[in-house]
């Protein structure tokens, strides 16, 4: 993948806001209503041509199709996988169990009756079959629509996210398989799939694995050790997952998910960065701008970057409604740098703006204002990395 050899690229995690009109389109579909597919291929087509149009215009090098298709950044290998059907549980809200409710209830019950949430949740498919992967047309339209998208623009790179195998076995339950480790491998081995065909079509694949710090979080009774057994089988689960793939055309993602709620209890990553280091990938993207992670820039002092790799910390957070500051962007970057080296930095996000498509986290004014304060920063901070440079281009 394109490292900044002459300057900070930028970059983001995924899933960015869909136009109201598509949202409108899956908000039909997840309620069980009919919807003619040809109108939403044609819709989800427009969008990613569109959304592909204003990354480049906010300055972003590496993008990607926004996840427009996807219903949700998890739940779209619902259609994608076979042996899932809806579980018997039905849906569950999202942070239910979590330390931070045991800690914050009644802020909790606060929010929820704020946003009028009380009885939502995502829904919880079962495995009562074996797994196959059967997203390939699927995953073709995605690939054709963000490559037409891409033909005429000055695009530094593309990537395609895809969901890691430690998520979707914990987003979804197991009834067929003899044990959960057995379930996580069978969903390694058919994630391979949509893997190999996104780096086999010359886009970066970029593995979304928010559950490798979210497991922490959401069990109570688990110690950081206990976590840290967990997380070891799951890398090495990820790591079959990747198995053959070239490891300099992938990113892995982590983050601590989307909660505008109070967090206390974050995994820290001091706690994991030995395990993540251990994956497969190129880069590695995490949380490093919101007031719970912006410290933990100081990890790296203490941890050696393997040569080769790449750091996409997040130097903007969604978690927040403030814009960042392009100085305060430009502070963050200018830190890693001067720790592992300028030419392996590359500047992104905390997490995605729109995780599940018909949720609008956060709104597209809010999203675009923080990319383009990313892309300012990244500006503000190359000059300073490159001071040469700047000068040759002002004489």
């Amino acid at each position: 993948m394109k490292r900044s050899e002459d300057r900070i690229l930028t970059t983001h995690v995924g899933s960015l806001p869909r136009p109201p009109a598509l949202i409108a389109l899956m908000r039909r579909t997840e309620s069980g209503q009919t919807v003619d597919e040809a109108d939403v291929v044609a819709q989800v087509h427009a969008a990613v041509h569109h959304i592909v149009r204003k990354q480049v215009s906010l300055g972003i090098d590496v993008i990607d199709d926004g996840e427009m298709s996807k219903p949700g950044f998890v739940n779209y290998v619902n259609d994608r996988l076979t042996g899932f059907e809806p579980a018997s549980a039905g849906a569950r809200p999202q942070w239910s169990g979590s330390r931070e409710i045991e800690s914050f209830p009644e802020f909790y019950a606060w929010f929820e009756r704020q946003m009028g949430q009380e009885t939502t949740g995502r829904m919880r498919m079962a495995c009562t079959g074996p797994l196959r992967y059967q997203g390939h047309a699927a995953l073709e339209r995605d690939i054709a629509n963000l490559k037409q998208a891409m033909e005429g623009l000055d695009v530094t790179e593309a990537f395609m996210p895809s969901i890691s195998p430690a998520t979707v076995a914990a987003f979804q339950t197991n009834e067929y398989y003899k044990t959960d480790e057995e379930f996580l491998f069978a969903i390694a081995d058919a994630m391979h799939e949509e893997y190999a065909s996104i780096v086999n079509a010359g886009i970066l694949l970029q593995v979304d694995d928010p559950r490798l710090m979210t497991h922490y979080v959401r069990n109570p009774n688990m110690s950081i050790e206990e976590c840290r057994a967990w997380a070891a089988i799951r890398v090495e689960a990820l790591n079959h997952a990747l198995r053959g793939l070239p490891v300099d055309r992938i990113r892995h993602h982590t983050c601590y998910g989307i909660n505008m709620g109070p967090r206390v209890h974050d995994l820290e990553l001091k706690n994991i960065v030995d395990l993540i280091l251990r994956i497969n990938a190129g880069a590695y993207s995490f949380e490093a701008a919101n007031p719970r992670h912006e410290h933990e820039w100081e990890v790296w002092q203490h941890v050696k970057l393997p040569d080769g790799k790449i750091l996409i910390p997040g130097v903007v957070t969604q978690s927040s409604f403030l814009v960042e500051h392009p100085e305060l962007v430009a502070q963050r970057l200018v830190r890693f740098a001067d720790v592992v080296g300028r030419e392996n930095v590359i500047a992104g996000t905390d997490c995605g703006f729109a995780t599940f498509a018909t949720s609008e986290e956060t709104h597209p004014s809010v999203t675009w204002a923080k990319l383009e304060a990313l892309s300012q920063g990244a500006a503000l901070a190359s000059r300073r990395l490159w001071p040469q440079r700047s000068a040759g281009r002002a004489a």
